[in-house]
Order: C-alpha cells, then structure tokens, then sequence
C-alpha cells in the first residue's frame, strides 16, 4: 500500500523534484517556468490571436500570442534569482541577467512553438532547455535539464533533469501534480510524423518513409512539434521527422530551441534522435539560431533513417543543396 500523500495524483511538482534530490535552484527555476506557463495559458484561452505588427529575425511576422509568451517567460526568469542568461526564439541575442555564473543557470526557449496553430484550436507548447552556468552555445549533451509545456485539451507539463522523464497535469486549481513517471519509447515504432514537403525529400528520406508505409505504420502529424513529440513519449514509440530537404538542407527546427530540449528528453525515454548522420545531442551549435534535419523517436526506427541517408544520399546535406540549385539552374 502507498504511503499517505504518496499516491500519483498527490505529488506535485515540486515535491517530485524534491524527493529526486533536484539542486535547489535548479528545483524554483523548473517551478518558475511552470507559473509561467499558467499566464500563458490564460493567453491562449483569452488573448489576441491577430498579428503583433512586428516580425521576428526570420522576417515571419509575429503573432500577439508569440510575443505575450515571450514578455511572460522573460520577466518570470528575470526575476527568478537563479538565471545568468536567456536566449528566446523570439530574439536575436543572448539576454545576459547576471554576471554571476555561479549556482546559475541559463535558459534557451521557444515561448509558443506552433503559435500559428492556436486560431485552429489545435495543441501547441512551450519548450525549455537548461544548462549550468553561463553558456548557451554549445553542444545539447551540456544540457541539465530540459521540459515542455503542452497546451491541449489538457495542460501538460514533462521534464527531465537527467534521470528520466516524467508528465504531469495541471489540475483545476492550477497546481502541477504527476501523472506518470519514467515514460519509456519501445525500439521500434508504429506510427510516424513527417515534416516538409514530400516532393522534396532525397532519395534516402524518400526511401525510408517507403519502408515505414510497407511496414505498415501509421502517419499522424499535427503540424505542431510539441504535440507530436508528446505523441511520440507517451504512446511509448514511433518517430518524428523534419529531414533535409532538396533545396533546403538544414530542415526547418532550430537547435538550440526545439532540437536539442526534445533530444533531452526522448533520450532520457530510451529513444534516439539524429540530424540523419549525427547524434542531435553532439551538434556543435555554429549560430543562435541554427537549424538542423531531426530524426526523433524510437531507436531503431532513428537508425533505419540514418542507414537509408547513408547508402542513398551519400553526402552532406550541403551538397544535395549544391546539386538542387545546379539542376535548377541548367533547366
């Protein structure tokens, strides 16, 4: 018999982080993002949906949603005591809080990834990525902890601090308490979600989603990251993807944002996640806002990927571009 107060539904998030003996700063500034994603919320159900009337670094225009989510996150991380920099999606700089490395952490985050889903009514979500200390720009291995918040039919939060991942909900008094701890990904999966335009794929990406539909294996995809890589986590299998693409050979998802959180976390499950040639997790970041191709998901669907990439395309993705742009120039 569990002890008193021990059950699931009676742990909440910050005692869960407690009782795993989280470092105490690294405990409030877990705690702090998810107030902050209470505000959020609250956004979504009842904000703005039009346009912000200013454009991010990629020249998208911002949404009112893009840009209340960021001002949220910053000011709770601001304020935290615990942060020495922050790096949003919405920015094109570092955001240094404290000189004081030490003790500290720093934070990259996409404030409302899948913004432009909200107008729809479909799932979207906040993605957090933790490292020690100052520095943001470096390889995804370096991360403590990572997490995202999914906005759905229910509010979802999952984290990792190193030592598996576990999902909590937010009750209707607006507390986070567990539902379910160390979530595992079976090797191999059942269903796949495909990014990118399909005409563009290179033959190797071509031919592995060839073999996942002979295999039998379902496509399902949102259009939202968040909420297919919660679907990936918590099915227990299957794969996402946003390959290179002819023409566009460093996919669309950025590194330090997206990629390198979810890796975290799906490596954390058992699962792998690859750029098709590389572990996620080993990507030198060369640019705040780098972009990577991501093959995330069960192992050995992950491995497929990169085995089909090997023998088919046989070359950089830099290179496939190359060729594209040469066979368009000629034609």
């Amino acid at each position: 018999m569990a002890e008193p107060g021990k059950t699931k539904f009676q742990v909440d998030l910050r005692r869960h982080l407690r009782e795993n003996e989280v470092d105490d700063n690294l405990t409030h500034l877990i705690c702090e993002i998810a107030e902050a994603s209470k505000y959020i919320i609250n956004s979504i159900r009842t904000g703005d949906l039009g346009v912000a009337g200013t454009s991010n670094l990629y020249g998208e225009q911002q949404l009112a949603l893009d840009v209340l989510a960021d001002r949220i996150l910053r000011k709770r991380l601001d304020h935290s005591r615990v942060v020495a920099n922050i790096m949003s999606e919405e920015m094109d700089e570092i955001i240094p809080i404290s000189p004081d490395c030490e003790g500290k952490y720093s934070v990259a985050f996409d404030p409302l990834d899948g913004s432009s889903l909200v107008d729809v009514n479909l799932a979207v979500g906040t993605i957090v990525s933790i490292s020690a200390g100052c520095d943001l720009l470096q390889a995804g291995r370096h991360q403590v902890a990572a997490m995202y918040i999914l906005y759905g039919p229910r509010t979802t939060l999952v984290y990792s601090t190193g030592d598996g991942v576990h999902e909590f909900g937010m009750n209707n008094l607006m507390e986070y308490t567990l539902l379910r701890e160390d979530i595992r990904i079976e090797p191999k999966g059942n269903l796949y979600s495909p990014g990118g335009q399909r005409n563009l794929y290179t033959p190797g990406v071509e031919a592995f989603v060839s073999s996942l539909e002979d295999r039998g294996v379902k496509l399902r995809y949102s259009g939202g990251f968040v909420p297919d890589i919660n679907q990936v986590l918590l099915k227990g299998r299957g794969i996402f993807f946003y390959p290179h693409l002819n023409g566009s050979p460093k996919g669309k998802l950025r590194l330090l944002f997206e990629l390198n959180p979810m890796a975290f976390l799906v490596e954390q499950a058992g699962g792998a996640a690859s750029d098709g040639r590389t572990r996620i997790l080993d990507l030198e970041p060369d640019h705040i806002h780098g972009r990577s191709p991501v093959f995330i998901g069960s192992k050995e669907d992950v491995a497929l990927a990169e085995e089909y990439i090997r023998k088919l395309d046989g070359v950089e993705p830099s290179i496939v571009e190359k060729k594209s742009k040469k066979q368009a120039s000629s034609s």
